[in-house]
């Protein structure tokens, strides 16, 4: 394959589409699956089971499919699964999954993920998702569609970052961040709505109006958990336009086990 360097080591065992193009000193294992059109950086490692979709871009000296760092892992074969269009870019590490959890790690489509990324075993991260240089996420850590989490975040494991949240700069996350929110600091605290993220995506004033309730719900009328959860559930019959919305934060409150920003 003329777009594989010639310095390039690919193992024969490797999957590799034969429009992908590897450059110089890149290394391949051989469970290494990739799709057509992504292009694999000067001195990248690869290896693992790691299946790679298509029109990716992986820049230089990043590592993907490296065995999780935990202690508990003896060996076992989980997986790394990466989808399509995404932008990874130098020096980021994905590690692969653990048994003691799905055994596999997982981003979606169309993210934007910048250098010094770290996404730990076991993470699912979704798509459209935006995370700035030195972004860390321990294992079983989620983030939704359309997140977007400032440099230097350093994320506990298990945490949970809810679709269209912004994440402020060198922000420290210990609590679940409920959906369309925007949160920064150390200590976490929740400053707004996102609104800025959610006009540029097209959603409709009434969708906007109604998310600006949870918001009030959740951080502004002294409610429980509980009570405001049994608020926000009603506006989706008085706000139909909203209603995948409030469903959407809802199933978030509803999985909270460890508690929101609030």
């Amino acid at each position: 394959m003329s777009n594989i360097h010639q310095t390039a080591i690919v193992d024969a065992g490797a999957e590799i589409d034969p429009s992908v193009t590897i450059g110089p000193y890149a290394v391949i294992g051989p469970h290494v699956r990739i799709g057509a059109g992504t292009v694999v950086g000067a001195h990248c490692v690869i290896e693992g089971r790691t299946t790679i979709g298509r029109d990716n871009r992986i820049f230089q000296f990043a590592s993907l499919g490296a065995v999780p760092q935990d202690k508990k892992y003896a060996g076992e074969d989980t997986r790394l699964v990466i989808g399509d269009r995404n932008t990874i870019r130098e020096f980021c590490t994905f590690n692969t999954g653990t048994a003691q959890d799905k055994g596999v790690t997982t981003i979606g489509d169309d993210n934007w993920i910048m250098a010094y990324v770290h996404i730990a075993h076991d993470c699912v991260v979704g798509h459209h998702t935006t995370m700035a240089n030195n972004t860390t996420l321990a294992g079983h850590v989620e983030v939704g569609d359309w997140a977007t989490v400032g440099g230097l975040t350093g994320v506990l494991q298990r945490m949970r970052i809810g679709a269209h949240t912004m994440v402020g700069f060198a922000s420290h996350i210990g609590k679940d961040v409920p959906p369309f929110m925007v949160v920064d600091g150390n200590p976490l605290a929740v400053r707004g709505v996102n609104l800025v993220g959610l006009r540029r995506r097209d959603f409709s004033a009434q969708r906007i109006a109604a998310i600006r309730e949870m918001h009030k719900l959740l951080y502004r009328q002294g409610l429980t958990l509980e009570q405001a959860r049994s608020a926000i559930q009603a506006l989706a019959a008085q706000v139909p336009d909203a209603a995948q919305d409030v469903a959407m934060m809802d199933t978030f409150l509803a999985a909270a086990a460890q508690g929101i920003a609030r």
